[in-house]
Parts: structure tokens; sequence; C-alpha cells
């Protein structure tokens, strides 16, 4: 179906692009790139198959966006999946799933038998940093947004370090059960749980705001209270406010006032309500609904602050429900929407 006789009321069409639109990577001002692994997740595997589930979720969306008109004509476009990577993160998820045996048994990082798993798995995951954060600037060069469709939670790291070597500072607005603070957990240097810890290596982020955090060690809090880059709004926090009278959009106002002009927008599915993502690797009891989610990036753009990429992670259906993925889908949809809102018209 090409771009003329597109109509954005018709059936959803399978076209191998998100959302069903015609919009080939050319022509598209924002895309999608899916990174399909899930090798250090420690708990349940299964977000390797969120990007393919959310892309069939996708085609089941209605195009009219409530906060951006005619947001179907901003040029969503897909980059084709690279099958490699799913297949080797099945392969490398079974050397990975090894050393977490090894560790849940009792057994030290220390030891001689898992070495040379742990040496495998931390290359591996070293070669799809420099893959994604290759591919990201081929397209950041040629002046596109992107949005990462995750798998685990990773696997944004190279497209951050593609980010910053293109602006000079930036913020990080993290939506998440999880702090993701941790020093290469379970000894894997790339884990899901290091993210936000690899990330601030990177000296271009000069922040990092974390929003709905509610499962976290000790030395994480420790990270937190010493690095003035880090805001943390623990989800136990925003609640007794809430308790106590102050409004989501007050408590907004807060959030946003920490950030920078330029944001980065990293969204883990299990910040929001387990209800919205049952699924997901590890989900933890409370959490933001999908419409604080939404107000709190709705407000962001209104302040003026430029979303400059995003991710959507840590989605892993179930074979009898698609309700992850859908809820995953339209996440996506509507932060690429306000992603193309936030930014300034030449």
């Amino acid at each position: 179906m090409s771009l003329e006789n597109f109509n954005p009321n018709d059936v959803g069409v399978d076209n191998g692009n998100y959302f069903g639109l015609p919009y080939t990577p050319e022509e598209a001002n924002i895309l999608m790139v899916s990174i399909p692994w899930d090798v250090t997740t420690s708990y349940k595997p299964g977000t390797a198959n969120g990007p393919e589930a959310i892309l069939a979720a996708s085609t089941q969306l209605d195009m009219f966006d409530f906060d951006v008109n005619d947001a179907w004509k901003i040029g969503h476009g897909t980059v084709p999946m690279d099958e490699s990577i799913k297949e080797r993160s099945v392969k490398y998820r079974a050397i990975a799933a090894q050393v977490i045996e090894h560790l849940e048994n009792g057994g030290e990082l220390s030891d001689i038998e898992i070495q040379e798993n742990l040496r495998e798995v931390n290359t591996a995951c070293e070669q799809l940093k420099q893959e994604v954060k290759a591919t990201c600037a081929s397209w950041l060069e040629k002046g596109k947004k992107i949005a990462l469709v995750g798998g685990e939670h990773s696997v944004p790291l190279g497209y951050l370090e593609a980010l910053a070597e293109r602006h000079p500072q930036f913020g990080i607005l993290q939506i998440d059960a999880h702090a993701d603070l941790r020093d290469a957990y379970e000894g894997f240097t790339y884990s899901h749980a290091s993210i936000m810890y690899n990330a601030l290596k990177i000296k271009q982020v000069t922040k990092l705001v974390q929003v709905g955090i509610r499962d976290i060690c000790q030395d994480e809090v420790d990270l937190a209270r010493r690095d003035s880059r880090i805001s943390l709004f623990d989800d136990y926090s925003l609640k007794y406010n809430s308790f106590e009278g102050l409004t989501w959009a007050e408590q907004c106002q807060r959030i946003i006032q920490t950030l920078p002009e330029k944001v980065y927008i990293s969204f883990d599915i299990d910040g929001l309500t387990p209800e919205h993502s049952p699924n997901t690797g590890t989900p933890v009891a409370g959490g933001l609904t999908f419409h604080q989610a939404i107000y709190l990036f709705k407000k962001l753009v209104e302040s003026g602050r430029e979303i400059i990429g995003c991710d959507v992670n840590e989605v892993a259906p179930d074979a009898h429900s698609e309700w992850d993925a859908n809820v995953g889908a339209r996440v996506l949809f509507k932060l690429t929407n306000l992603m193309a809102l936030s930014t300034p018209r030449p």
C-alpha cells in the first residue's frame, strides 16, 4: 500500500511495519528499530519475543491521537528486524542461564567453572552494543529520530552512546520498577539490571531521573544518594505524596523540573502496574498507571523540552494473551507521537 492511497480509518495492514503505516525508512521521520535480545534477564526470560509481539499488536491500533493531530502523518517507519540477533540471543541466553543457576545454587562469581561462560556472554553483549550503536548512528546521521523496541533493558546502551556523539548533554527519564544501577549484576557487564549504571559512564548524560522505582538494593540507593546526577522518585514516595494530597500534576512538575532541555525516555514496561504487563520478566507490585505515564510525557513536551529518543523494553508476551504487547504498542505509539511533537521545527 502506498502513501497516496493509505486510509488511516481502514483495517490495519500486516505489512511488516509498526502500526501498519506505509512509510519506508527513507521516507520516515521516526524509525522503530527492533532489538530482540534477552540474554541477561535474571528472573523470567521472554523479552526477545517482545518486538515481534508489539509489531503484531500495533496494527490493531486506531490512528487517532487525542494529543497529536494527524499523528499518522508524522512518518513512522520500521527498520527491518535483524533475525540474527534473536538467534544469538537464544544461544547466549542458554549460556547465561548456566551462570545464573550456578550463583543461585550458592556458587561464586570467582569460580573457575563459570569464567568461560561469563566471558562469552559479555563478549556477545559488547558486540550487540556496538551493532546497536552503528545502526542508530547511521539513521541519526540521516536526520531520523529513533524508538528502540526491546528486548531486555540492556539494549539501549549503544543507542545512548550514538546520541552522545550528537548531543553535548542530555538527561534520561526512566520509567521502571527497578533502578538498574547494579555494577555488572551476576557478573554480566551489560546486564539488564546495569543499564543505568552503564549509561552514567557516558559523560554527556548529565541527569538521570528515575520514576516508579520500587525494587532496589542498598548499593543502588547509596549510589543514587551520592551521585548528584540521579534524582530518584520512588513509587513509595509518589504514592505517599498522593495520599497526603499532592496531585499527580504537582508531582509531574517536580519531576520535570529536574530534567534538562533534551531528554531521552527509557520505558521499562514493568514501571506500570502489573495488570498492564503481567508477563514481563520481573513484575513488581505497585507502579504507574498507563495514563499517569502518558500525562507525565505530555507535560514534559508542554514544558518545552525535546524528546531526542526513546525505548520501550521488557515486554514479554504470553502464548495465551496479547495484553502485554497491546499495552506496549500503545505506549510506543504515544511516545513516538509526542517525540515528534517535541521536535523543533526548522
